[in-house]
């Protein structure tokens, strides 16, 4: 095993393989894809610190990751120009769409600061999850590394989500809902078309 291969992510259900196939022969689709991705990420942060600015760690935990997801978004760009390709208008993103589905709605704030954790943490699993994928399978060597040093940074957002949810809730509570949403997510990967030319 590589020494950089050490992720641990607890989801219940891989990626399918042939995913990197499909991602091989559509790079401009998932790199636009991956940009809007980025984009969304860095204003789900943006939106958390908004809704909670006395939380002091979560302002203090969340402000870096959005210019680093902002960082990524540039990044991505510049790939996409390298390849003579311009940012396309995004589609519709069926997998998060799915995930707001069994998200709980109402509750107290302190509950639906936990959900949009959670959220949030899951995402960032299965993108670094995807990530990895890339980095190990995709035979042009520049964007495998580039999708290495993405890999490991998604991995530090999913934990710091984790964990910002492990101060602010018992961390018994947060693990079971962990748990439920780890279920869910891999039903829905379930339903997914693996021919999809999407980021997830």
């Amino acid at each position: 095993m590589d020494a950089r291969d050490k992720f641990t992510l607890g989801l219940e259900l891989p990626t399918d393989p042939r995913w990197v196939n499909i991602a091989e022969k559509n790079i401009r689709a998932i790199l636009v894809d991956h940009a809007y991705c980025e984009q969304k990420a860095a204003s789900s942060c943006i939106s958390l610190i908004v809704a909670y600015p006395e939380r002091d760690r979560l302002v203090e935990v969340l402000t870096p990751v959005v210019a680093e997801e902002w960082s990524h978004f540039e990044r991505v760009m510049q790939e996409l120009r390298k390849r003579g390709y311009g940012l396309d208008r995004p589609r519709k993103d069926v997998y998060v769409e799915k995930l707001f589905q069994v998200s709980r709605k109402g509750g107290s704030r302190m509950e639906q600061l936990l959900e949009k954790l959670l959220m949030n943490a899951l995402i960032e699993a299965r993108s670094c999850e995807r990530f990895k994928l890339l980095w190990k399978h995709i035979p042009d060597p520049a964007l495998s590394e580039f999708y290495y040093e993405l890999m490991v940074s998604e991995a530090g957002h999913y934990r710091n989500f984790l964990q910002l949810a492990k101060e602010y809730i018992p961390e018994d509570e947060v693990m079971q809902r962990w748990r439920e949403l780890l279920q869910e997510e891999a039903l829905i990967m379930q339903q997914l078309d693996v021919r999809d030319d999407r980021m997830h």
